[in-house]
């Protein structure tokens, strides 16, 4: 007995062999990678502005799932395309003006073909206007804890002053899937 707790306690006196998890190579310039609790796995200039491009639309898309959510707007009401919305360029459906779709059809045609026209649709049809709907993105995402975070228009069409981290990328995205619809 006095053999077997002699080699136990020599084994619990040996170093303990350290472990290193392997290092994950990051091309991008910044990112984040964040559990739906908040919590930062990994991050490389997480706090860095960047021009938002299309990302922008997360926040649009997550102001229409929260207008529907609380009965300002319903799947299947009918939004008018405008001129001014006609008129974007970029990533679009070539939307006229007068041409009418759901509310549905439209945010299909912003989450999986990143409209510029579908997504100032929806922000006029919201808000009255652009500039408004760009109030409330701004508005929201001081909510949301997006701190370094501005908005000009919300399609993601460059402009000055708009502009974005990874961090608030992560905080909207995080917003906006507590919003299961969004994934059908």
């Amino acid at each position: 007995m006095k053999r077997v707790l002699s080699i136990l306690l020599l084994l619990a006196l040996l170093p303990a062999v350290p472990v290193f998890a392997e290092e994950v190579p990051l091309d991008a310039p910044s990112a984040i990678l964040m559990h739906p609790s908040g919590q930062v796995l990994l991050e490389k200039n997480a706090d860095e502005r960047r021009a938002p491009a299309s990302v922008t639309k997360v926040m649009t898309l997550l102001l229409v799932m929260e207008a529907i959510d609380a009965g300002a707007l319903d799947w299947d009401e009918i939004v008018t395309g405008s001129a001014h919305a006609a008129s974007m360029g970029g990533s679009q459906i070539w939307l006229r003006e007068g041409e009418t779709f759901t509310v549905r059809d439209m945010v299909k045609c912003v989450a999986v073909a990143s409209a510029n026209d579908c997504s100032v649709a929806l922000a006029e049809h919201l808000a009255g206007s652009e500039e408004a709907f760009v109030e409330r993105m701004n508005r929201r995402a001081r909510e949301l804890g997006m701190e370094n975070t501005t908005f000009v228009n919300a399609c993601g069409l460059e402009a000055p002053g708009h502009y974005t981290t990874a961090r608030d990328v992560a905080l909207m995205s995080c917003a906006l899937l507590r919003h299961p619809e969004i994934l059908d």
